[in-house]
């Protein structure tokens, strides 16, 4: 087993997708942790330390777009990057992700191989000072 290349918070009300999206980054050689919700993500952010968040948009209680905005918002948090899965492929959606500070965006049904070279491109670009 090689070094690990980064650690992923992956969150998806749906354990299908949460799932298949944890073992194709397992695969790759990421550490991953799984969040179902985005109250779900918030409560364990701190404890998992993720380099990269993969936040559906759509889910109960804190849909991904509050997510997101939260952990920007949070001095703690904020550095981390931020990925966006989502059946909502609008203009106006990604206008809104990149307003809030998101730093990629994948469409669903998503390729897997491009999923991995996201998260890959995330975790390996430098983080602003």
């Amino acid at each position: 087993m090689g070094e690990l290349l980064g650690r992923v918070l992956v969150v998806d009300d749906d354990e299908v997708i949460r799932q298949l999206i944890a073992v194709n980054l397992t695969l790759e050689g990421f550490e991953v942790e799984t969040a179902y919700d985005g109250q779900n993500c918030l409560d364990r952010v701190r404890d998992v330390a993720p380099d990269v968040i993969t936040l559906d948009v759509m889910m109960p209680r804190m849909d991904g777009w509050e997510t997101a905005t939260r952990l920007r918002q949070d001095p703690d948090t904020q550095h981390i990057k931020v990925m966006l899965i989502t059946a909502r492929a609008q203009e106006d959606d990604r206008r809104r992700g990149s307003d809030i500070g998101v730093h990629a965006y994948l469409t669903k049904p998503f390729d897997p191989a491009e999923l991995i070279q996201t998260v890959r491109d995330l975790v390996e670009s430098p983080r602003p000072l």
